[in-house]
C-alpha cells in the first residue's frame, strides 16, 4: 500500500516536492487556498493525486483531513507560514516532526533571537518594536537593520543610518508585519553564508556552505548563490558550529533548514536567522549539483520515517545568477544558455524586466549551473 504525504502548500515552489514524492511511489495531498485571484498558490492542484482547497494557516482543518485519510507524514518546502502547520499536524497525530511550540519561536525572528542568546548562540544586539511603538535604542550601534518579526523573502528589510530613518523603518516593518512587530539589530558587517542542513533526532548534518551575494544597501535582496564556500576550512567549521547551537536553540530536530550567518572581517560569527525548511531560491537543486545529496528525498525520508544520513557523493561547483537591474549581464548569459555547457537551467520571468530590488519578486530571471572549476560567472559574460 501506497505511503500518504500531506504537502502543506500547493505553490510553485512546491512542485519539485509533488514531483519526488511521486517518483518514490507516495500518494501525495496537497493544502492551499484555490482562489481565482491567487492561482499561483494552488498550481501543484494538476499534479498532485489529491488537491484540498484549505488556506495553509487553518491547521485545524487541515488535521481533521490527514486524521480522516491517515497520512504517513506531513511536510512542505520554501514556506515560512507552512511550519507551524505541519508541527501542529505531526505532534496531534503522532508523526515526525518538530514540536509544535518551538515552531512558533523559530518562525518569529524575534523569539529566535531570544532563543539564540539562552542556547549560546552568536547573536547581534537587538530589541522589539510592538505595533505602534519605538523602542529604546540608546546604546545602540548606527546603521540598524530593521524588518517584520514574521515575514520572509527579504520583505521589508532595511537598512538604517538615522534616528528619523529608523522611525520611518519601524512603521513601515510594522505595517508589513501579520502580527504588527518589527526586529531592531545592530547591523553587522560581512559577508553572508547559508548553512543547508537536514536534522534527525537532534542531530544536525551541514550538508554545503553557500556563500551569498545580494544588491547591498538599502534592501540587501540576493542576487547570486554560489557552492561550495570559500571560506577557509577553520572559519567553515565555526560557521557550521553557531549554525548547530542556533538550530538547537530553537528546536529544530527533524527535517531541512537553511541558517543565515554573517562573517565579518575579523573572522567573527554571527547567527542572522534560522529558516525551519529548506531554503528557496534552488536550494535544492544546487545542494545536489555540488554535492550529489538528494535534498528534496532527504526531506520526505525524514516526514515518513525512514531517513538515512546523508552521504557526499559530488564534489563540484554549483550556483545561481538572478537577473535584475543590478545584474543585467544576466539576461545575455540566460539569453546564450545553449552555448554553455555549464548551465543547467535558465529562465526569464516578469517578461525580462529590469528591477532594483526591493525583494525577491523583483527579479526576472536567473539562471543556474554546475562546473568542474569555480569560475568567475560575470567577467566571463561581461567580456562577450
Amino acid at each position: 500500500m501506497k505511503k500518504k504525504l500531506a504537502i502543506i502548500c500547493a505553490s510553485l515552489e512546491q512542485m519539485p516536492l509533488v514531483q519526488k514524492a511521486k517518483e518514490m511511489g507516495i500518494e501525495t495531498h496537497c493544502f492551499a487556498w484555490d482562489r481565482e485571484d491567487k492561482k499561483n498558490d494552488s498550481i501543484c492542484k494538476a499534479i498532485a493525486d489529491y488537491f484540498y482547497p484549505i488556506s495553509i494557516v487553518e491547521k485545524e482543518r487541515i488535521l481533521e483531513v490527514c486524521q480522516r485519510i491517515k497520512v504517513d507524514g506531513v511536510t512542505s518546502v520554501c514556506n515560512d507560514y507552512a511550519v507551524a502547520t505541519i508541527a501542529y499536524i505531526a505532534e496531534n497525530m503522532g508523526l515526525i516532526g518538530n514540536r509544535y511550540e518551538d515552531s512558533l519561536i523559530s518562525s518569529n525572528k524575534y523569539k529566535a533571537r531570544q532563543a539564540f542568546l539562552k542556547g549560546g548562540a552568536s547573536s547581534p544586539r537587538f530589541v522589539v518594536a510592538q505595533e505602534g511603538t519605538v523602542p529604546d535604542v540608546t546604546g545602540f550601534r548606527y546603521p540598524l537593520i530593521v524588518k517584520p518579526t514574521d515575514r520572509c523573502a527579504s520583505i521589508g528589510v532595511v537598512k538604517v543610518e538615522t534616528e528619523k530613518e529608523l522611525q520611518e523603518a519601524i512603521r513601515n516593518s510594522q505595517q508589513l508585519s501579520f502580527t504588527g512587530q518589527a526586529i531592531i539589530e545592530e547591523y553587522v558587517t560581512g559577508i553572508e553564508v547559508s548553512v543547508e542542513t537536514i536534522s534527525w533526532q537532534g542531530k544536525h548534518y551541514n550538508l554545503t556552505l553557500t556563500d551569498k551575494v545580494t544588491a547591498g544597501e538599502p534592501y540587501y535582496v540576493e542576487i547570486a548563490h554560489h557552492e561550495p564556500s570559500v571560506f577557509s576550512e577553520e572559519i567553515q567549521e565555526k560557521i557550521k558550529a553557531e549554525a548547530r547551537k542556533a538550530l538547537t536553540a530553537v528546536g529544530v530536530n527533524y527535517g531541512a533548514s537553511d541558517t543565515e550567518i554573517k562573517i565579518t572581517e575579523n573572522g567573527e560569527v554571527y547567527v542572522i536567522e534560522v529558516n525551519p525548511r529548506l531554503g528557496g531560491d534552488f536550494s535544492h537543486d544546487m545542494v545536489q549539483l555540488s554535492t550529489g545529496y538528494d535534498f528534496m528525498k532527504g526531506v520526505i525520508d525524514v516526514a515518513l520515517n525512514q531517513f538515512e544520513e546523508p552521504v557526499i557523493t559530488e564534489q563540484k561547483y554549483s550556483g545561481i545568477y538572478f537577473l535584475c537591474k543590478d545584474a543585467e549581464w544576466v539576461k545575455h548569459a540566460i539569453e546564450n544558455k545553449e552555448n554553455d555547457p555549464d548551465i543547467v537551467a535558465a529562465e526569464l520571468y516578469n517578461n525580462g524586466e529590469l528591477r532594483h530590488l526591493q525583494s525577491n519578486m523583483d527579479r526576472s530571471g536567473y539562471f543556474m549551473y554546475q562546473s568542474a572549476q569555480r569560475r568567475d560567472w560575470e567577467r566571463d559574460y561581461k567580456k562577450q
